[in-house]
């Protein structure tokens, strides 16, 4: 017999949330069995509140060890990650730039600051989305792309708006998106930023 293990959000957790793995015994057919399976931890940085659902606390950022059991059987130790927990993001520094229509017309860099409990959030999914005003097909596009992560150094993620060759814009209208590992929005998202363009 085996025991197979899933973990939610690809093994992530944030600080001070439960998650709740789920698993089943296998044959050696590799057919799930009928057994009841008991959760434990490994390592003080997660912590297992019901034994007999593996629902459990994440104590602390870093990494623990899930294992489960049933009768004689133990799984080979799951490792689980904790990130620090995403309590809000805002802008680190200004919300609204002005770009002079040149050759290579670039935005100043739109910053987000994700602020986070129990360490800096790095590695972060931070979702970039525009509109332009009015809406006549001008085209622009966002410097690396729409969707970047924030520094491992300082929790910072950012891009820049580039105008393509086009009729221009009077403005771009730029929004900022962050979600929990489990698909919850961070308060205040999503964040807002203006970018005129001018002759």
């Amino acid at each position: 017999m085996a025991i197979e293990i899933v973990l939610p959000d690809s093994a992530r957790v944030e600080a001070t949330d439960t998650f709740r793995p789920s698993g089943r015994a296998l044959n050696g057919l590799g057919d799930s069995v009928q057994a009841q399976l008991y959760w434990s931890s490994l390592d003080t940085t997660l912590t297992v509140l019901d034994s007999a659902t593996g629902v459990s606390l994440a104590n602390a950022v870093g990494t623990a060890r899930l294992q489960a059991r049933t009768g004689r059987l133990f799984s080979n130790p799951e490792i689980v990650n904790i990130l620090a927990r995403l309590d809000s993001i805002q802008t680190a520094g200004d919300a609204k730039h002005t770009v002079f229509v040149s050759a290579d017309s670039l935005s100043d860099s739109l910053r987000v600051q994700a602020v986070a409990f129990g360490g800096i959030a790095g590695g972060r999914r931070v979702v970039y989305a525009f509109s332009t005003f009015p809406d006549t097909g001008a085209a622009v596009t966002l410097v690396p792309n729409d969707t970047v992560f924030t520094s491992p150094a300082t929790g910072i993620a950012a891009v820049r708006v580039r105008l393509l060759p086009g009729p221009i814009p009077d403005s771009v209208i730029v929004t900022a998106t962050m979600r929990h590992v489990n698909g919850t929005v961070v308060p205040h998202s999503p964040l807002t930023f203006v970018v005129e363009f001018r002759p």
